[in-house]
């Protein structure tokens, strides 16, 4: 695959309203397999490094997104620096997720974990025996906090005393463990993601987020900064909502001030 079929293939993935170029440097490097160049728009793939089309592609799919981002982000802020760009941010990662899958839906790029039998069946072993046991642990672990906080309660103990030196557990672990411990969440996502679920405070948005982590093919990346956008959209709306409230409101009160003046300089009329 030549640079302009790797370009063609990426502008096919997501249009770019900034030209780009792409670079195959026809070296090996033991540091990284691509880079990217915010202030001149260029990709650059080690392409020595690969063994296969499929990971030189998952690599150019990488710098690119680098480069998508860059643009959303001077679109936003003209001044803002080039080099927080090359940041991997959860902004970038779910960036990332998404465009691959794109790319998996049109033919471009697979992952084809699955075309390995050893791999697929300790793939299975890992979810069920491992991602699924430890969460399902997690949370009788995290009943078992709260019973413990309870008992200290009751005891006149101090709980943090006897999370930090009787049971040495950091207290940010403890509250993510109690927590995903006094909600309902499937196990089958595994305890980093069941965390994630765990502080959605609705229900129901509860339920949505950890029937994402369920369906698969989306990276917790992925998963959160879809979660931040459904805030920030409620929050804007919650807003909307509000100032609407307020233009009623100012607009009866201007209503109800009008008719009095109008009584008023009848009044003064009238003397």
């Amino acid at each position: 695959m030549d640079n302009e079929k790797i370009k063609t293939m990426l502008l096919d993935i997501q249009e770019s309203s900034i030209d780009f170029t792409v670079v195959q440097t026809g070296k090996e490097s033991k540091r990284v397999n691509g880079f990217y160049k915010p202030d001149t728009h260029e990709i650059f793939l080690h392409n020595v490094n690969f063994k296969s089309e499929n990971q030189l592609i998952y690599t150019a799919i990488h710098e690119y997104t680098h480069h998508l981002v860059t643009i959303e982000k001077q679109e936003l802020n003209p001044a803002a620096a080039m080099g927080g760009c090359k940041v991997h941010t959860q902004e970038f990662w779910a960036k990332f997720g998404n465009l691959l899958s794109i790319a998996e839906e049109k033919g471009y790029y697979r992952i084809g974990w699955q075309d390995s039998p050893e791999l697929k069946e300790l793939t299975e072993d890992i979810k069920k025996n491992y991602l699924e046991k430890n969460g399902e642990l997690m949370q009788e672990f995290g009943k078992k906090l709260a019973k413990a906080w309870e008992l200290c309660k009751e005891a006149d103990i101090r709980y943090e005393d006897y999370i930090d030196r009787v049971l040495c557990l950091p207290r940010n672990a403890e509250k993510d463990i109690r927590k995903v411990g006094a909600v309902s969440v499937n196990p089958a996502i595994g305890f980093e993601n069941m965390k994630v679920v765990a502080s959605v405070k609705k229900p129901d948005q509860r339920a949505e987020v950890e029937q994402e982590f369920l369906e698969g093919n989306k990276s917790p990346s992925s998963v959160r900064e879809l979660m931040k956008q459904k805030s920030q959209s409620a929050k804007q709306d919650d807003k909307k909502t509000k100032l609407e409230k307020e233009k009623t409101r100012l607009e009866r009160t201007i209503s109800q001030l009008t008719q009095r003046l109008e009584i008023v300089e009848e009044s003064l009329a009238s003397l």
